[in-house]
């Protein structure tokens, strides 16, 4: 298996499906994924709190030391780091690292607004001393929450995350494509984005895009479909399709064996 590293380096864009519990990890691994993420907001939502604010931590923790077990690499959006910090963050990195994660998310943003970028380079360096081997995902949130939306303000901050040892830059809420091709090409990175409707995989690795992350999708496509599922039941409309009972059984059974194992 290529290393977590090599999967940004690869002909066509990492696609990284983004998991909030060991199910939907489960069935993405089934899918054939070589990595997958965990998301924030799945992880909150699913335990009834709002994204961010750090409410997160505990969750994604735990899962992570869950989906380790997997034959697959894991990355985690662990928000802000949970911390100001950047001792406390390296050390919650490395109790990632020790379980087996490979890379992480940390955004340059708190409360829905950008943080002196200083801050978060910090934090990067100090991850990067403790744990050299971790890719760190620097998030520039820019575009985001629609703060200095301009792709030189983002290679401004991107830059600075690099000099301070990010492994690759996250750019989520930018869609056009001369924007994207811009901090491609200004950055000597890979970079990640969130997948959008406009634009494919295929049309992303075409303007430099090396990683394309899910991102929520998966967790408010399947809060979605289980509405649909039971209001297609109310309505005496057909029953949409949906993965064997015994087949999603044998395999937690199959990952609780081999957890005990």
């Amino acid at each position: 298996m290529a290393t977590f590293h090599e999967l940004h380096h690869q002909d066509a864009p990492l696609l990284l499906p983004n998991a909030w519990d060991v199910g939907s990890a489960l069935a993405f691994a089934a899918a054939g994924y070589p990595a997958v993420g965990t998301t924030s907001f799945g992880i909150a939502a699913s335990a009834g709190m709002p994204d961010g604010y750090g409410a997160s931590k505990g969750a994604t923790l735990a899962l992570a030391a869950q989906l380790v077990r997997l034959p697959l690499h894991v990355t985690t959006d662990i928000e802000d780091g949970y911390s100001e910090d950047p001792t406390e963050v390296a050390e919650f990195v490395a109790e990632l690292a020790i379980l087996g994660v490979a890379g992480i998310n940390l955004e340059d943003s708190r409360d829905g607004h950008l943080v002196d970028p200083a801050r978060v380079a910090a934090k990067i360096a100090a991850i990067r001393q403790r744990s050299p081997g971790v890719f760190i995902n620097a998030r520039v949130d820019n575009f985001w929450f629609s703060e200095q939306a301009t792709v030189d303000a983002v290679l401004l901050r991107a830059t600075a995350y690099a000099d301070a040892g990010a492994d690759g830059i996250f750019a989520p809420g930018v869609v056009a494509a001369d924007d994207i091709r811009g901090i491609t090409d200004g950055i000597g990175l890979p970079v990640n984005v969130l997948a959008h409707h406009t634009l494919g995989v295929a049309e992303l690795g075409k303007l430099g895009v090396r990683r394309v992350s899910s991102g929520s999708l998966p967790y408010r496509a399947a809060v979605d479909a289980a509405v649909e599922s039971v209001s297609a039941l109310r309505d005496g409309m057909p029953i949409p399709a949906a993965t064997p009972y015994w087949e999603m059984q044998a395999r937690l059974e199959a990952f609780q064996l081999d957890s005990a194992g």
